[in-house]
């Protein structure tokens, strides 16, 4: 196999559990490898490390594939990783037909992402490596998934930095561009042709399901230890409820919506700038037969928790699950911004006893940093927090520990009070 040799003085990033190698900390390649050739990668000592896919052009030099430097990276190999990860999901979600089947190099499967909905697979390939074994990773997602259709999704911007051009159709079966789905017992229409990413995002699932007992009551209401709840019911066992009245931004396809609905909220507002997305948040909501409790809105969620403020409105739980900020680090400064004045509007908008739920998905943005944003919104606002719950993605999104990049989605929720 061809060979990557490292320069003596690199951080030892590698031996820390990060799966890339740099183009500078490259000292010298043997037998000329070429873009997406597999390499062993060894250190300036010629001590074997492992084994990974080369690029000549891009920053990324090897992705990591296997610490294994004896590890042949073939057909058998992207097989046995596919069911690997298939393998993982079926332990901690077992219950669960739709979910991410496998999440790049988090499973040892570097460039590639596969979404499962039911019988249908969705395929993101991301790398150049992974684009010249396509027709591997279709047979491998058919035989290890059992799925009739798989559909590629490979229209991430990321692949342009891979010198790779948009690839976007069926290639295997005949694909509808519409699915339906269960997610926590709930349904779901998701568009694997034309919605964002492959259509719907799992890394949220668990997060979804976290609203039940912020959504039964509304602020004013003290729960009773005597009440046993109903999930999706108007009323409990020992006396009626109002349930909460619920703000949800950036709603895209109505996720937290429809979720809040089924759990008790007496109202929920949904917020999308687009106007394809709260179409697809109706759809999902009536589907559900959720819809007499529901206001559906196009706005932009900036202005209108602005007009809110104005206006005095009030709600128990304001959901705010934005699209990335930051997509690197040089946006890090102005990602900050906009999440401190969004979380800050939202705050000016809850009474006391209610909830803020906010999350991140810029992975340059430290979970720290998120944080301390969050707080310093607080301060402006006139506002005392608790943490009630802090989370990351589910566990269909595994973390890799030395790869930061990973540990992607913030998701917190914030009990909210006045301070003088």
């Amino acid at each position: 196999m061809k060979e990557v040799f490292l320069k003596k003085d690199r951080r030892r990033r590698l031996e820390d559990g990060h799966p890339w190698i740099y183009q500078n900390e490259i000292a010298s390649v043997k037998e000329d490898p070429k873009t997406g050739d597999a390499v062993v990668i060894r250190n300036h000592q010629g001590h074997g490390l492992g084994v990974g896919f080369y690029h000549a052009q891009s920053q990324i030099g090897v992705r990591i594939a296997s610490y294994d430097p004896k590890e042949t990276l073939n057909d058998a190999w992207l097989k046995r990783s596919l069911t690997k990860a298939w393998l993982h999901r079926k332990r901690f979600l077992p219950q669960t037909a739709s979910c991410r089947a496998a999440f790049g190099e988090a499973d040892d499967l570097p460039g590639l992402v596969v979404d499962k909905y039911g019988d249908v697979a969705v395929i993101q390939v991301l790398s150049a490596a992974m684009e010249l074994r396509k027709d591997a990773v279709v047979r491998a997602v058919r035989d290890v998934l059992g799925v009739t259709c798989v559909y590629e999704r490979s229209d991430a911007p990321v692949r342009a930095l891979e010198g790779l051009a948009d690839a976007v159709g069926p290639l295997y079966g005949e694909c509808a561009d519409v699915v339906e789905i269960k997610e926590n017992g709930l349904t779901f229409l998701v568009d694997i042709a034309e919605g964002q990413k492959t259509g719907h995002f799992f890394d949220q699932r668990e997060n979804r399901a976290a609203l039940a007992p912020l959504v039964r009551f509304a602020a004013s209401e003290k729960p009773r230890a005597d009440l046993r709840y109903r999930e999706g019911a108007s009323e409990v066992a020992h006396g009626a409820r109002t349930g909460a009245t619920v703000l949800d931004c950036f709603s895209h396809t109505g996720g937290f919506s429809v979720h809040a609905l089924h759990y008790g909220a007496a109202h929920v507002t949904t917020v999308d700038a687009s106007e394809k997305a709260i179409e697809a948040a109706a759809r999902n909501i009536r589907i559900n037969h959720l819809e007499e409790r529901s206001t559906m809105l196009v706005a932009n969620a900036f202005d209108l928790l602005r007009e809110y403020e104005r206006e005095k409105k009030r709600f128990d739980v304001v959901i705010l699950d934005p699209p990335a900020f930051a997509k690197n680090r040089a946006a890090i400064p102005g990602a900050l911004r906009g999440y401190k004045e969004i979380n800050l509007r939202a705050l000016k908008l809850i009474p006391d006893g209610g909830f803020l739920v906010t999350a991140s998905c810029s992975s340059p943005v430290s979970r720290a940093a998120w944080h301390e944003v969050i707080e310093e919104a607080a301060v402006d606002a006139h506002k005392l927090l608790r943490l009630i719950d802090d989370r990351s993605a589910g566990a269909d999104h595994p973390r890799r520990i030395g790869m930061p990049e990973s540990d992607y989605l913030k998701f917190s929720v914030y009990q909210v009070q006045s301070r003088a």
